[in-house]
C-alpha cells in the first residue's frame, strides 16, 4: 500500500509537468471526462435557471449525432460520461442511447468507468424504469451508473424553488425507489445535488442529514450566474447572497456535515477572500456539448469553439479558437468566481500539483479517504494516462 501511495505521488508530479506543457502550447490532452446536455427541455421552472425558457420547437439532436461523437477514436481514453439537461428522462430514447454507449465499451470506450445522469427526479416512473433497464444493460461491463437527484430543500421549500407544486414528494419517491434498486445493484451510486440559493441557505443542515440517512453522497454548491450554461444573467440580483447568508455558508462548509472536504475548503476560502483558487483542466481533458451541438471547453464560459454538426470533435478541439480559449482557462473572469464542483474533480489528478499538495497536507489515510469519496481512482490508476497528448488533427 505504501508503494501504491508513492507511485500515485510520482504520477501526480509527472501529470503536473505534462499539464504545464499543454497550458503553454494550448494543445488538448486526452479527453477523460465529457458532459452532454442531451436536451434543453425540462418539467421544472427553477428560480435559478432559464434553460427551460428555450422554446420547445428547438429540436434535440438525434441519438445518431451523439453516437458519432462518442464513436470518435479521439475519445478512446474517456473515463467518465456525464448526461445532463434540461431533464434527461424527457427523452424517450434515453435508455436506447445509453445502451448504445454501453456497447461501445467493448470497442472504443474501453476505459469508460462511470456514466452519471443528473435528474430533477420529478418523473419517478420514467426514472425507475429507465435505471432498471440500464442496470441490466451495464451488468458485467465494469461501468458504475451514477444517478444524481437535484434536491434544494427537505419539504415544501424544494417545491417552491423548483416551481412545481409537489416536487418534494416526487423527488423523495424517486430517491426511495432508487435506494431500493441499489440493494441488489452495488454498481448503482446515488447522490444529491443541491444548488445553494438565498432561499435555502438555512436548509443545508437538513439536506445533509437527509442525505446521510439515505446513504447518498452530496454535491452542495452555490448557484452560478452565467450566460454559458444556465442562461440566468437576468436573475443575478435576485440570487445575490447577503453577508449574513455568506457567513451561514462558510459555517456549513467548514462543518463536519459537508462530505466533500476539498470543495468545502475552496468554497469557504472563496467567500472569505473573494477569489476562487482551484485547478481547472477544462478543454484539456474535459469539454461540454450543449443540446444545440455547440462545443464549450467550459460550460460556464460562453465561447463555443465549434459545433458537432459541422465538424468532427477532434477537429473542433484542435482548432485555433480552442487553443486560444485553452490558454486563458483559469484566468478569465468566470474562472475567478467558479463554484462548479464537477470541474475540479476532473482537474485535480490531471493538473497534478494541487492534488499533490493536498496529499502532503492531509497525510496518507485522510487523502486516500478523500480520493475514494470523490471517485478519482479512475483517473490515476491506468498507465495510459502517462501518455502524452494526441497529435493535432490534420
Amino acid at each position: 500500500m505504501k508503494a501504491d501511495f508513492h507511485n500515485l505521488a510520482f504520477q501526480l508530479f509527472m501529470n503536473g509537468l505534462r499539464f504545464r506543457y499543454l497550458q503553454l502550447s494550448g494543445r488538448p490532452g486526452r479527453i477523460q471526462a465529457l458532459s452532454l446536455e442531451i436536451t434543453h427541455r425540462c418539467v421544472a421552472r427553477c428560480v435559478m435557471c432559464n434553460i427551460w425558457k428555450i422554446p420547445n420547437n428547438v429540436p434535440d439532436l438525434a441519438v445518431s449525432t451523439w453516437m458519432d461523437v462518442l464513436s470518435s477514436k479521439y475519445l478512446s481514453d474517456l473515463r467518465e460520461l456525464d448526461i445532463t439537461g434540461g431533464e434527461p428522462f424527457l427523452r424517450k430514447d434515453l435508455v436506447d442511447f445509453l445502451r448504445s454507449v454501453t456497447a461501445l465499451k467493448a470497442r472504443n470506450l474501453t476505459k469508460l468507468r462511470s456514466v452519471a445522469i443528473t435528474t430533477n427526479g420529478l418523473l419517478t416512473g420514467a426514472v425507475i424504469e429507465g435505471i432498471t433497464a440500464l442496470l441490466s444493460a451495464m451488468a458485467g461491463k465494469n461501468i458504475d451508473l451514477v444517478v444524481v437527484c437535484a434536491l434544494d430543500g427537505v419539504g415544501d421549500i424544494h417545491s417552491r424553488i423548483r416551481n412545481v407544486e409537489d416536487a418534494w414528494e416526487r423527488v423523495d419517491e424517486t430517491i426511495r425507489g432508487l435506494s431500493a434498486l441499489r440493494k441488489s445493484h452495488p454498481g448503482l451510486v446515488l447522490g444529491l445535488k443541491t444548488t445553494v440559493l438565498p432561499f435555502n441557505v438555512g436548509e443545508l443542515d437538513r439536506i445533509a442529514e437527509y442525505a446521510a440517512s439515505n446513504s447518498l453522497f452530496t454535491i452542495i454548491s452555490p448557484c452560478i450566474i452565467t450566460q454559458g450554461r444556465y442562461l440566468n444573467i437576468d436573475r443575478a440580483e435576485d440570487l445575490r447572497f447577503t453577508p449574513e447568508q455568506v457567513a451561514q455558508m462558510i459555517r456549513f462548509f467548514r462543518s463536519e456535515k459537508f462530505q466533500w472536504s476539498y470543495h468545502a475548503e475552496a468554497l469557504a476560502e472563496y467567500y472569505e477572500k473573494g477569489v476562487m483558487k482551484k485547478p481547472c483542466s477544462c478543454g484539456f481533458n474535459y469539454f461540454f456539448v450543449r443540446s444545440t451541438g455547440d462545443v464549450l471547453l467550459c460550460p460556464l464560459i460562453n465561447r463555443p469553439v465549434g459545433n458537432i454538426g459541422d465538424a468532427p470533435v477532434e477537429e473542433i478541439l484542435n482548432s485555433r479558437e480552442a487553443n486560444r480559449v485553452r490558454r486563458q482557462v483559469g484566468r478569465l473572469s468566470p474562472c475567478r468566481s467558479c463554484t462548479e464542483p464537477g470541474l475540479e474533480r476532473y482537474a485535480l489528478p490531471y493538473e497534478g500539483w494541487a492534488y499533490l499538495r493536498l496529499m502532503r497536507r492531509k497525510g496518507r489515510a485522510k487523502f486516500l479517504g478523500l480520493h475514494a469519496h470523490m471517485g478519482l481512482d479512475k483517473y490515476v490508476n491506468d498507465a495510459a494516462q502517462s501518455k502524452g497528448p494526441l497529435p493535432p488533427y490534420p
